[in-house]
């Protein structure tokens, strides 16, 4: 089959590999018809190579029709549409029960004292080969696999398995109180749809902030207030100005750990990237740092007493916090990644009988995977309009 694999940072090549195979009776071989390029995608593209191989296929946002099933799987059967959560997670444990599936008991990665194992997202997180590619093994297929109808489009369903979770788990752990104002920071697809998430929920005043003028008209489009960080010289009392001089109740931080404007820590991150594979990975988990301009600026931004919320996935072990202000200001903090199938009894109902998300059209791009090595240089430099761009294999 072809897949999308690593062989290097910013070297991604569509090869020809072996085709999965059932492995244990409770698998699940699914023919992928689209799969999605993730901003957390980026992170493998440029900064933890010491963590991936070359071959490694990535990728953890597919969805497609199961092609065949193990002996023990009883739940969906050959011909089925489904869409497969990036969590690799049995959905039994003590973890999942609690609605706590990227912490999944049953795939723990031990050796490196991580949560639950991912599609497609280096040693770090199990190695497991990913849904860039024509076809995937998917275990536990009694309980992950979210079965989804026929009929409408992919697009429809194929954000169940990361882009919706994500920012629905943003939106509902920021806890913004009724009549309350909610800021984003980065308006990615992450970022994006946790906006629309928000005014799909009633919050009142939702601003969102970017330094890419497609992404500010793009999330103007759909009613929020927006701000230029690149040409708003005091953003902060710009928001406080549209939130009674407080700041909002509560700000998402859609970013992560490659946010502009952090010279040091990218610097870091690029002396690291010349060090052996081995060494580099020893460091980046001891002391590795991120690049936190988004985090300040959110603890900057919210109100006194308010809430952070982080979706935007950070890796660093030495990162300078400052608790002071923190404690001072009595901020509540929430993150981690997102509990797909925690969500989906919420979600399933908004794209299988309506789109008030606008999920039909949130995709920017629609091409074969054979242009994914073109697709993630466009992505990662925010060329050509990219927000979301699915791939068909």
């Amino acid at each position: 089959m072809k897949a999308l694999t690593w062989h290097g940072k910013a070297d991604v090549r569509v090869d020809t590999v072996a085709d999965p195979v059932v492995q244990d009776p409770t698998d699940v071989i699914v023919k992928v018809t689209t799969t999605g390029l993730c901003g957390s995608d980026l992170h493998l593209y440029q900064v933890f190579g010491p963590f991936l191989e070359p071959g490694d296929i990535l990728g953890h946002e597919p969805m497609g029709i199961v092609e065949e099933t193990g002996p023990d799987v009883s739940a969906v059967r050959p011909g089925d549409r489904v869409v497969v959560p990036f969590n690799v997670s049995c959905g039994t444990c003590f973890m999942c029960a609690r609605g706590l599936h990227s912490q999944c008991e049953t795939t723990q990665v031990r050796e490196h004292g991580k949560g639950a194992s991912l599609f497609g997202y280096t040693k770090l997180y199990g190695q497991v080969p990913g849904g860039q590619a024509e076809y995937l093994r998917v275990p536990f297929g009694n309980t992950l696999p979210v079965k989804v109808p026929d009929g409408p489009p992919d697009d429809r369903f194929v954000y169940l398995s990361d882009v919706l979770p994500t920012a629905w788990q943003a939106v509902q752990y920021a806890d913004v109180p009724a009549g309350g104002s909610l800021a984003v920071l980065g308006l990615g697809p992450i970022g994006d749809m946790c906006t629309r998430v928000a005014a799909h929920l009633g919050v009142d005043t939702v601003i969102g902030l970017d330094l890419v003028a497609e992404r500010l008209d793009r999330a103007r489009g759909h009613g929020v207030q927006v701000l230029d960080l690149g040409q708003d010289d005091d953003v902060v009392s710009a928001v406080r100005d549209l939130t009674d001089g407080r700041g909002p109740d509560a700000v998402i931080d859609a970013v992560g750990l490659e946010a502009h404007g952090a010279t040091v820590a990218a610097g870091a991150q690029a002396l690291t990237g010349l060090l052996p594979d081995p060494l580099a990975a020893r460091l980046m988990k001891r002391a590795g740092v991120d690049r936190l301009s988004a985090l300040y600026l959110a603890i900057e931004l919210v109100r006194r007493g308010g809430t952070i919320s982080l979706s935007g996935v950070y890796g660093g072990m030495a990162d300078p916090i400052p608790m002071l202000t923190l404690f001072d200001k009595q901020v509540q903090l929430r993150m981690g990644q997102a509990n797909v199938w925690r969500w989906i009894e919420d979600l399933l109902p908004l794209v299988r009988d309506g789109d008030p998300l606008g999920v039909e059209d949130f995709a920017t791009h629609r091409l074969p995977l054979g242009q994914a090595p073109e697709a993630y240089e466009m992505f990662q430099k925010k060329r050509d309009g990219a927000v979301k761009v699915l791939f068909t294999p």
